[in-house]
């Protein structure tokens, strides 16, 4: 498929997910602005980028205006993980909304179509299972997830408000738990603390009695469901969750990257479940497949396999230093 070279914005692009994007973009043809804060982003994800000349690195926050000259907007900046955006939870916050009323405000200036980066927290600890966009969420307000929860579900509300007022060009995907490699070692989620801790022969730490479920999806899938759905030219403008449908509790997990490392000296210990901890967590995707003719396409086994093969390196490194 061939691609118009366009210029897009990634915010947040030196992160987890937003450095795949960028890369992936770039090998479409297309000129690339990655905008981040590197407060979890990392410079090590985008190394390899930095020479590239139709790449251009900017480190800068957005919660203060931005003014580039581009065609698309992927808005991805955001801490992600529990320990991330509990640690300073009102400029989480602000991210997710004053952030987004930044991003927005670019669009609206340049004509810009643009991409929310939601996520599957909007639904809080669901009530409905498995859960469809149609679904308006069971989320604490006050509780110690609320910084991020109510921060996503404030920006969907901002891009929409955008679109009816403002005629703006919007997008909005609703990104269930993802995986893979360039997560940060100490990112706090439930894959990257699983593996880091086998590799280290540490006790892999399951909360409560671990039958809570996830959904995980591996980040290249995710990728083309964000691509697929900026691309589309239906007007279709979300909110459209982005998750694979295969749901494993967290012991299941566990146990499964394990048994892929049976060299590791690591056992599964148990510790009290945190607060606001959602009991089960499952996309209905049929949006996706209609709209976006999209699926995920690889397996938690190989997903693992690849992440794995990541973190063995890094452990490695870190041994010979």
């Amino acid at each position: 498929m061939k691609y118009q070279s366009l210029r897009i914005l990634v915010t947040g692009g030196a992160g987890f997910v937003g450095s795949h994007l960028c890369r992936r973009l770039l090998a479409e043809g297309h000129d690339v602005i990655c905008v981040d804060n590197l407060f979890t982003g990392r410079k090590e994800n985008i190394r390899d980028l930095l020479n590239n000349p139709k790449f251009e690195f900017i480190r800068h926050d957005v919660t203060f205006p931005l003014y580039l000259e581009v065609d698309r907007i992927y808005n991805l900046a955001c801490p992600a993980s529990p320990p991330h955006y509990q640690h300073d939870p009102i400029h989480t916050l602000k991210t997710s909304v004053l952030g987004t009323m930044n991003m927005l405000g670019l669009a609206k200036r340049t004509g810009a179509r643009i991409l929310q980066a939601s996520t599957s927290e909007v639904y809080g600890d669901p009530e409905q299972h498995p859960q469809s966009e149609s679904y308006w969420g069971h989320v604490n307000p006050v509780g110690i997830r609320s910084c991020y929860d109510e921060g996503k579900r404030c920006a969907e509300t901002l891009f929409f408000d955008y679109q009816r007022q403002h005629g703006i060009e919007i997008r909005v995907v609703r990104i269930f738990n993802t995986y893979g490699p360039n997560m940060h070692p100490n990112d706090g989620r439930v894959v990257s603390n699983f593996i880091v801790q086998a590799l280290t022969n540490q006790n892999l730490t399951v909360y409560g009695e671990g039958s809570q479920t996830r959904s995980f999806q591996y980040v290249d899938d995710l990728v083309e469901g964000m691509i697929r759905m900026m691309d589309n030219t239906q007007g279709f403008s979300g909110p459209v969750n982005l998750g694979n449908p295969g749901e494993f509790t967290i012991r299941a997990l566990a146990e499964k990257i394990l048994a892929i490392l049976p060299e590791s000296r690591s056992r599964l210990v148990f510790e009290p479940l945190p607060a606001d901890d959602p009991r089960q967590r499952r996309p209905d995707i049929a949006l996706a497949g209609r709209h976006l003719d999209w699926a995920p396409e690889i397996s938690l086994d190989q997903g693992l396999g690849k992440t794995i093969d990541y973190f063995r390196k890094i452990v490695l490194h870190q041994d010979q230093q």
